[in-house]
């Protein structure tokens, strides 16, 4: 029997080759952004790329040298992240054990931001509910029945929400 992987191994192996063309070695500086720099800051800003320098430099304990942070950050915060970056960066090299990155160079460009989520529709009432139950129960399948009953009761939420 296969073991249940945890979701982070699965992302950490589908995403992984797109951050590493961007110079991140894993996802975790983008699921770590708020814990790293606060929340505040995470709300106006947020990592888009990690260059390296070209030449091979290393520090005396035979890591690279450190790397350049590009972040993307909203038009009206751009200065005041500019006065934080020291702190910024000392929050991300901490966060790593090691000082990966020397610089922060800001982009500005807008944050994109989830939109309010909405509500939830009101459960159908029993008798609609029933009504769709009849309908599919002479289908013989029973992944096709419910996935029929489903497509059923979204319709009909539908209809009543609009």
């Amino acid at each position: 029997m296969a073991r249940v992987k945890p979701l982070s191994e699965l992302i950490e192996r589908s995403l992984g080759p797109v951050f590493a063309a961007q110079g991140f070695a894993s996802t975790d500086i983008i699921a770590s952004w708020p814990d790293i720099v606060g929340e505040r800051l995470a709300r106006a800003c947020q990592p888009e790329k990690l260059d390296w320098p070209r030449r091979r430099a290393t520090q005396e304990r035979g890591r690279p040298a450190p790397g350049t942070l590009i972040v993307r950050v909203d038009g009206a915060f751009a200065l005041e992240l500019q006065h934080l970056a020291p702190q910024v960066i000392e929050r991300i090299n901490r966060h790593y054990g090691w000082a990966c990155v020397g610089r922060i160079s800001l982009r500005q460009d807008r944050i994109a931001r989830p939109g309010p989520r909405k509500p939830a529709p009101p459960p159908l009432d029993p008798l609609r509910r029933g009504e769709v139950a009849l309908a599919v129960s002479r289908v013989g399948e029973d992944g096709l029945r419910d996935a029929l009953d489903r497509l059923g009761i979204a319709v009909l939420s539908a209809r009543r929400g609009a």
